[in-house]
């Protein structure tokens, strides 16, 4: 029984940050355009991170795109600036998307 105390302990703490900037996502609006697994008007989200993999710039690059916006890197439709998203936000965001595999 403590076994699968444990188990089940460690599962929600390994999934909870993951909810937490889902969460986060969805509460600036990001999830209109983005999805996890899909593309909506803008690519997924693990798409964007496999994009990323490996570069050491990834994160301040998705950082400062989810502030300021950008366009070109995904197709013609552009991705306007998040102007209610502070710089601490877009960190975390940015953290989130390159971590979803």
């Amino acid at each position: 029984m403590k076994r699968a105390l444990l188990t089940l302990s460690t599962m929600c703490v390994l999934t909870a940050p993951v909810w937490a900037d889902q969460a986060l996502a969805t509460s600036r609006n990001c999830m209109a355009c983005h999805a996890v697994d899909r593309k909506v008007v803008g690519p997924a989200y693990k798409d964007v991170a496999a994009k990323y993999k490996g570069d050491k710039t990834a994160a301040d690059k998705l950082a400062l795109k989810i502030m300021k916006g950008g366009a070109g890197v995904w197709g013609p439709v552009p991705m306007p600036a998040n102007v209610q998203v502070t710089e601490a936000e877009s960190r975390k965001l940015a953290a989130w998307v390159l971590s979803l595999k």
